[in-house]
């Protein structure tokens, strides 16, 4: 069994074929984490889980559309957050590579939603790009450490810091990746018991598939990868991120429903 822990099942890109995708996904013995970033996505991502019992949510407005949040935002993700099949807010967190939200408006809902993480005592899922040191800055404040450093792409003294305040961090397609040798040290140099796996699908392809639209029954690939850094059988990832998973999000690996 293997634990996509961030996936976008939601995508349009899925809209001609999810249910097919499913049942493929259910076959494989897959489970997924699906994460929202706003609330129609958080919605969505919820009435999966509630269907597909294989299927998990997280609920949160990610930092693009931190700018649009309606006033009642957090009352609406408290009450999603109630349903036992949401594991995590998510995902949240700075983006200052498109900064499709102002930076001081990005900071004022990341830092919003980390105080209701606290409040309804969940992990969050964190997306930061080109933003290392006030993402840091905000979770070390806030005094959440329960947290999913998703699709980590930072620098490896960040992780260093941020693995010694107990998070975790999970990796992607970039593992397939031949110019990402940093990505690669930083899973590398990681405590295991803090590494977890995912395909932010449907972007981050892994090789051979890259530049195709990308699901979690590409899976596989990114866990030989990391098995290939570690030196290690690829049935060995697949132990040490599957119980990661349930140490993080506290996930049932029990074959689920439909």
């Amino acid at each position: 069994m293997l634990v996509d822990v961030h996936a976008h099942l939601d995508d349009e890109a899925f809209d001609g074929d999810r249910d097919q995708l499913l049942e493929e996904i259910k076959s494989q013995g897959i489970k997924v984490i699906n994460a929202g970033t706003d609330l129609e996505t958080s919605r969505f991502s919820l009435q999966l889980a509630r269907e597909y019992g294989f299927v998990y949510a997280c609920v949160g407005v990610h930092p693009h559309e931190a700018s649009r949040v309606p006033a009642d935002y957090l009352d609406a993700l408290r009450e999603m957050a109630r349903d036992p099949k949401v594991v995590a807010i998510g995902e949240i967190g700075l983006d200052y590579h498109y900064n499709f939200s102002p930076g001081d408006v990005q900071k004022e809902v990341f830092e919003e939603q980390l105080s209701l993480a606290r409040e309804l005592g969940l992990p969050v899922v964190v997306h930061s790009r080109e933003a290392d040191c006030d993402t840091l800055e905000i979770l070390k404040k806030s005094g959440v450490r329960k947290s999913l450093m998703h699709c980590y792409s930072g620098s490896p003294e960040m992780a260093a810091e941020l693995a010694e305040l107990g998070f975790y961090f999970s990796f992607g397609g970039p593992l397939t990746f031949k110019n990402a040798a940093k990505t690669r040290e930083v899973a590398a140099g990681l405590p295991r018991d803090r590494v977890l796996i995912e395909t932010d699908c449907p972007y981050l392809t892994p090789e051979p598939f890259r530049g195709k639209r990308n699901d979690p029954t590409r899976l596989p690939y990114i866990a030989a990868a990391l098995a290939q850094i570690w030196r290690v059988p690829v049935e060995e990832v697949v132990e040490i991120t599957c119980r990661n998973a349930v140490s993080l999000f506290n996930i049932d690996l029990k074959p689920g429903r439909r």
